[in-house]
């Protein structure tokens, strides 16, 4: 090796933001950076003295990764505590000169230190809304309510604000709501915080799909059944889900799967409110709130027959439709924290995102919406085999199409962060660049409002915010 290849190596081992050992085949030690001191504990002297199984047999490294290395004659990569408590990823790589494993290399990353990182930036982050909050004109009683009643619901983006504000002004009343929107938007979710906002909060919930019924054994479970109605009947009888739901709220998803003979009863429920059981002679009163929920076009249902009209009048009194998450990525944050804490709650333990994950968060096109997110995060989680969640090899249904992604916009491009860039920054800076797109294309903000599915109020401020003007 020259004299400026040496210098080179000598400079990346010591600059590193990782701690590098380099150590013989036989596992003693030949050289470390410098910051490897602090997090193992130990006077770079006395590592450069020892080898990796005296470090091993005195605690200082649990386990050595390097010794795995040597026992399988492989890449390694594990979790590690150190002497002094801190929680470190290390990996280590063999380097073989005619088939003879020479040095193993190996680099670790403090993750106490990123989660304190992050700790740190969850509460800068915080202090800065504050600050916005208290900058900026006080927030109407609405609006202050509304971020007091939002429990588990994760919304940031203005058009979600709008669709919870409106649900929240109709929560008191009983009046049938039909949401609308693509499966995984949280149409449940939704429904569910209605009914905790309604005068029906202490009664029960009770949630059907209808695509997931047998039609055969619809109306047995919707209506219920006497005793002996039919071959196998329970002895005693059962009340069906629409009784269940008996001072409730009774979310129908899937309602464009109903069948017709359902949809006739349905409507005569929802008319007389009362129903009959399956081999009874009385009707029974029920009381009940109505929500239901699909993601087809019940006005084309109707046109081919496959759904009632009156009945499609009785649901569509209050309708709402929730945007998919490619149309709100302002929600995706909050979306991904919220998911991540139920993980670590689930699993035992306290995984973290690589920063590099949110690249691919914040730019796939996720059709699945809101469930494919949390389904992708959890397949991320378990198939990390550290406390560091990377992007893992089965990517999002958008990344393995690339030729779905709309050029047009820089929204739905997987925007990498800039150096130093915080996700608030991140965030920020896609928005602009999405205004300053649609001011050039779109010729007013009215028009630029119906394409972002917010008010066009929202737009103005925006724009005011950027500094920028619509073009024609």
């Amino acid at each position: 090796m020259s004299e400026i290849d040496r210098r080179v190596l000598r400079t990346i081992v010591e600059t590193a933001n990782d701690h590098f050992f380099i150590v013989s085949g036989d596992g003693q030690i030949v050289d470390i950076s410098p910051g490897a001191e602090a997090v193992y504990g130990v006077s770079r002297e006395e590592l450069l003295s020892s080898s990796v199984q005296q470090l091993q047999a005195a605690g200082v490294l649990k386990p050595s990764i390097t010794m795995e290395v040597m026992r399988t004659r492989r890449p390694a990569q594990l979790m590690q505590v150190t002497g002094t408590g801190r929680r470190v990823i290390a990996e280590a790589y063999p380097v073989f000169v005619d088939g003879k494993l020479e040095r193993i290399i190996s680099r670790s990353r403090d993750l106490t230190d990123l989660q304190l990182l992050q700790d740190e930036y969850a509460l800068l982050q915080k202090r800065f809304s504050e600050h916005l909050k208290r900058s900026q004109a006080a927030p109407d009683a609405e609006e202050q309510a509304l971020d007091d009643a939002l429990d588990n619901l994760q919304v940031r983006s203005s058009v979600m604000r709008e669709i919870a504000l409106l649900l929240k002004r109709v929560a008191p009343s009983d009046a049938n709501v039909l949401m609308l929107g693509e499966s995984g938007v949280g149409k449940s979710a939704f429904a569910k915080q209605l009914h905790r906002w309604s005068q029906r909060c202490d009664g029960p919930f009770i949630d059907v799909n209808c695509a997931a019924i047998p039609e055969n054994l619809f109306e047995s479970e919707m209506f219920g059944y006497q005793p002996g109605a039919f071959s196998g009947a329970a002895r005693q009888g059962k009340a069906g889900l629409l009784e269940q739901a008996e001072g409730g709220t009774l979310f129908l998803d899937e309602i464009g799967e109903l069948p017709l003979l359902m949809q006739t009863k349905l409507l005569k429920v929802i008319q007389d409110g009362s129903l009959t059981r399956l081999g009874d002679t009385r009707s029974r009163k029920v009381n009940f709130r109505l929500v239901v929920a699909t993601n087809q076009d019940l006005g084309k249902q109707v046109e081919a027959g496959l759904f009632r009209l009156d009945l499609y009048y009785r649901l569509n009194v209050i309708p709402v439709t929730l945007p998919p998450l490619r149309d709100r990525r302002e929600d995706i944050p909050d979306l991904v924290e919220a998911c991540l804490n139920r993980l670590n709650q689930r699993y035992g333990r306290q995984k973290i995102l690589d920063t590099r994950v949110w690249s691919t968060l914040m730019g796939s096109e996720w059709p699945g919406n809101v469930r494919e997110l949390e389904n992708w995060l959890e397949r991320a989680w378990l198939s990390s085999p550290t406390d560091q969640i990377e992007v893992p090899a089965a990517l999002p249904h958008a990344e393995q199409h690339p030729a779905n992604l709309p050029s047009a916009s820089p929204a739905t491009s997987a925007v990498a962060l800039e150096p130093q860039e915080t996700l608030k920054q991140y965030l920020a800076r896609l928005e602009r660049e999405t205004l300053e797109e649609l001011c050039t294309t779109l010729p007013s903000t009215y028009a630029i409002a119906e394409r972002l599915g917010i008010s066009q109020s929202s737009v103005v401020r925006r724009l005011q915010r950027y500094g920028i003007k619509v073009a024609r």
